[in-house]
């Protein structure tokens, strides 16, 4: 084993011995493979998670603890020369070690925090946008699974609340905190130049109020089709956090 492994090591294979733990693994059916959502997010993501991970500092022991990575698999990995070459050999043996692999990584990331917010905010935005339709992960920590549903967990908005048209006094809320990024997001949500043009010369100088004006006109073209879902996918195309909206729909 490499020099470089953690010193802790040694002490976690010893899980192998237990007789208990080994019939588990005999037990263990095939893999099923991982969510397609979940690898591209692996990905996108692959050089900043290669440059910043630490996969030794507790990464790898709850791999190998969850039975997401065998021992073999973790030698492999730490004999790497460096950190940054060990970070991008496990991303390239996650992906092809089942459904629990994301979520558990997830969860191996308590000292990575700013990359596991990263990861999910990828999957969000790859859900929200439609580029996806991945649940919450499997194997991910509780507070991430809980009783949340696959809208929830991607565009931080229940079900309920995805599907509602959000009211005026709702997209006066939002207009208030829109900041020049509106009149992209009222392009995404399909009003014309032209209208645009007419919301700004009918409300100068109060931008709330034109920005108030256009939201108020999709929502009339739209109808039921208007709906918080639509509404927080124009707003991530103009790098909006879903956070936003949230607090809009849910104060």
């Amino acid at each position: 084993m490499s020099s470089l492994s953690w010193c802790s090591w040694s002490d976690i294979t010893t899980k192998s011995t237990n007789p208990e733990v080994g019939s588990v693994a005999k037990k263990r059916t095939k893999r099923m493979p991982m969510d397609p959502v979940h690898k591209e997010v692996l990905r996108t993501l692959r050089v900043d998670l290669s440059e910043q991970l630490l996969v030794s500092d507790g990464v790898l022991p709850l791999l190998y603890q969850e039975d997401i990575l065998t021992a073999a698999q973790v030698e492999d990995i730490l004999a790497e020369s460096t950190d940054r070459k060990r970070c991008l050999k496990l991303l390239d043996v996650l992906p092809r070690r089942g459904p629990n692999a994301f979520g558990v990584f997830l969860r191996a990331l308590d000292d990575f925090a700013w990359l596991r917010e990263r990861l999910l905010q990828e999957l969000r935005d790859r859900t929200c946008t439609g580029t996806g339709t991945a649940t919450a992960p499997l194997g991910a920590p509780t507070s991430l699974r809980g009783s949340s549903s696959t809208t929830e967990v991607a565009c931080g908005l229940p079900d309920h609340v995805a599907q509602q048209v959000p009211s005026e006094r709702q997209l006066s809320r939002l207009a208030s905190v829109l900041g020049d990024e509106w009149e992209s997001v009222a392009m995404d949500l399909g009003v014309s130049s032209a209208a645009l043009f007419r919301c700004r010369a009918d409300n100068t100088p109060c931008c709330r109020d034109a920005v108030l004006a256009a939201l108020l006109l999709w929502r009339r073209s739209q109808g039921k089709n208007a709906t918080a879902r639509r509404l927080q996918q124009s707003l991530r195309a103009a790098g909006i956090h879903s956070a936003v909206l949230r607090d809009v729909m849910m104060a």
